[in-house]
């Protein structure tokens, strides 16, 4: 227990760290607002034993609040999905909008560009309705402000939920088989790019002895074409792919280009392949013939049931291996915002959103989905949830080498193109990285200025 409340202090420090973001004075509009008998739309992403578990927490809500709120959670799709319908619906005047939204940060200032969303100060902060001071305390200052927007006045735009990372899965079996035969020179996971290579390209000609699939499908790393991806391999080589000083996109910039280099080679030399179909890196990962991926932590169900249902290996998970001193990790999630309705439905939808958050239901989530909660008091209690779920443990602490994507409207359409590029300069190895990435970073700040 000492080692998780080292781990908790550690994280919790650096969190404090990150810079508050002043705001200005907001009106309470919603002091005299009646709530009762509201309904609310709320259009998630979840599905399986999340989605059960939020309905399950929706059903609670909706059965005991004073108010008489109904809350109707129902699965839109994607993230990508819910992004096209909420712009559709921001363009035919919001009439088809729900009350309550699953938002990233970008695409929540690509909707306050229309004025989309309710400022979420004026509930937040209420004296009627808002969180006590003692509540704010108690959310990680780096999440709590992470919705709020210098760009839109601070303004809040979302409230967040969960969090989760960006992290490397990898076959502890067999990395330990690779290092016991001498097929490569280190044990462990690899901490840097050289070692990560060695052991993919090692892992082509050295199938998992308790492989339940195609061993001669066997592969080190399989990539999935996504913007995430690129970023977290550029936050690995030292760099970013956005610049806040200049408020530009840089996905020329030397760390990216390094980081796309190395994987055009690993492609090249046959130690890295894409992904044939959705999931199919964490189906081959299962079946023990693909060493690592790359992807979200909050994965890890989905991972385990893998595993389990496949080759049943040790794994766990780590940080990308990195050119610089310390690990960089991508930290992201999705969190929810109020899209402009009545205020009785946006009044009703905070109260749903302060019960989401309560410090009970955040421990339920947490466990539910494997995502980070956001509450310092509900990270200290999951010591027992630690001890059970080491790889869950490795990744929180991880935490405290957070950076993150840019939270800049239009970023959902530069993603587009991001994932493009990717794949065209993996597919050929005579491809300039240099240039094509160079046309991506003007195509990004096209895109940006266009919105």
């Amino acid at each position: 227990m000492k080692k998780f409340a080292l781990l908790f202090a550690l994280v919790l420090v650096l969190i404090m760290a990150l810079p508050a973001t002043a705001q200005d004075d907001v009106d309470m509009v919603y002091e005299d607002v009646d709530p009762t008998g509201a309904t609310v739309e709320f259009w998630h992403q979840h599905s399986g034993a999340r989605e059960e578990e939020l309905i399950a927490i929706v059903d609670e809500f909706n059965a005991t609040n004073e108010w008489g709120i109904t809350i109707n959670a129902s699965n839109q799709g994607g993230y990508g999905d819910i992004f096209q319908k909420m712009n559709l619906g921001l363009v035919e005047g919001g009439a088809s909008l729900p009350q309550l939204v699953v938002a990233y940060q970008n695409q929540a200032a690509t909707y306050q560009l229309v004025d989309g969303l309710v400022d979420m100060r004026a509930m937040v902060d209420s004296p009627t309705w808002g969180l006590s001071e003692e509540d704010k305390a108690d959310f990680f200052p780096g999440f709590y402000s992470s919705d709020i927007f210098p760009t839109f006045g601070g303004q809040r735009l979302g409230f967040p939920p969960n969090r989760s990372l960006e992290v490397m899965y990898y076959n502890i079996d067999w990395l330990n088989e690779l290092s016991e035969s001498g097929a490569i020179s280190f044990e462990g996971a690899p901490q840097t790019p050289e070692q990560f290579r060695e052991a993919s390209c090692a892992a082509v000609e050295n199938p998992f002895s308790g492989a339940t699939g195609d061993t001669s499908t066997s592969v080190g790393y399989q990539l999935s074409f996504d913007a995430s991806r690129l970023a977290s391999w550029t936050f690995a080589f030292g760099g970013d792919v956005f610049d806040y000083e200049t408020g530009q996109f840089t996905y020329d910039s030397e760390a990216a280009v390094e980081a796309m280099t190395f994987l055009q080679g690993l492609f090249a030399d046959g130690c890295a392949t894409d992904i044939a179909e959705s999931f199919g890196d964490q189906t081959n990962f299962g079946q023990g013939v693909t060493l690592f991926t790359v992807g979200s932590s909050s994965g890890f169900p989905f991972y385990r049931s893998a595993v389990e249902d496949g080759a049943n290996f040790a794994w766990s998970v780590g940080a990308l291996p990195h050119t610089t001193e310390e690990p960089v990790m991508n930290l992201y999630g999705a969190s929810v915002s109020i899209p402009r309705s009545t205020p009785e439905q946006e009044l009703a939808a905070w109260l749903f959103v302060e019960f989401y958050t309560s410090p009970d239901i955040q421990a339920r989530w947490a466990e539910a989905s494997n995502y980070f909660p956001v509450r310092a008091s509900v990270a200290d209690s999951l010591g027992d949830y630690f001890a059970a779920d080491p790889a869950y443990a490795t990744a929180f602490d991880l935490l405290q080498y957070s950076a993150a994507e840019p939270p800049v409207p239009g970023y959902d359409f530069v993603r587009d193109e991001a994932e493009g590029v990717m794949a065209a300069i993996v597919a050929d190895p005579s491809v300039d990285v240099a240039a094509t990435l160079a046309d991506l970073t003007a195509t990004a700040n096209d895109i940006l200025a266009d919105q």
